[in-house]
């Protein structure tokens, strides 16, 4: 009478794992992607910010060339893949502003140049940072999602592999941009 009943028990029981492993699953990728989502935030925070700052230098800088300002003020791209095309373009043209103003010794002593420099090496410090907590949020979701079983249903959920910050042209930030006094 009760041969049934067991049958039925590990049924339920094997469906509420599944249950319970989805719903777990489903949940910490919800939160990776809105930890990448964050992340990416604050990459465009930290291009917003230098954009801000760069023009106040470049006026700083007397005589720069002003197709150099549309360049920095062109960094806040839409996309991984654009913000790296960007950031090449950025280093370079922060490798020619500060060549320029190494012609100038009495603009090297102005303490307004002094503090706005000061400033860009801080931001390019939280740029770095933020991409460093960008690219290992998208580690970790994209691992997420790869990994089996979770790549059986991850897709048809709606989490989708992301892209990784990475700059374009290595060449153009291979070495920092150097500052002499």
């Amino acid at each position: 009478m009760w041969e049934w009943l067991i049958p039925v028990i590990i049924i339920v029981a094997l469906v509420l794992v599944v249950g319970i492993y989805l719903w777990a699953t489903y949940n910490s990728l919800v939160q990776l992607n809105v930890r990448v989502d964050e992340a990416w935030s604050d990459i465009t925070v930290q291009l917003k910010r230098r954009a801000d700052l760069l023009p106040n230098l470049i006026e700083t800088v007397k005589g720069y060339a002003a197709h150099e300002k549309a360049v920095f003020e062109n960094v806040t791209a839409g996309g991984p893949a654009a913000a790296g095309v960007a950031e090449g373009h950025m280093q370079q043209a922060l490798k020619s502003l500060f060549a320029v103003a190494e012609a100038y010794p009495q603009l090297q002593a102005s303490q307004n140049y002094l503090q706005l420099q000061q400033s860009i090496v801080d931001t390019e410090d939280k740029v770095q940072a933020s991409r460093r907590f960008y690219n290992g949020g998208v580690r970790e979701l994209n691992t997420k999602i790869k990994v089996f079983p979770n790549n059986l249903f991850a897709r048809n959920l709606g989490f989708h592999e992301r892209e990784f910050f990475e700059v374009v042209d290595g060449a153009a930030i291979s070495e920092p941009p150097r500052v002499q006094f």
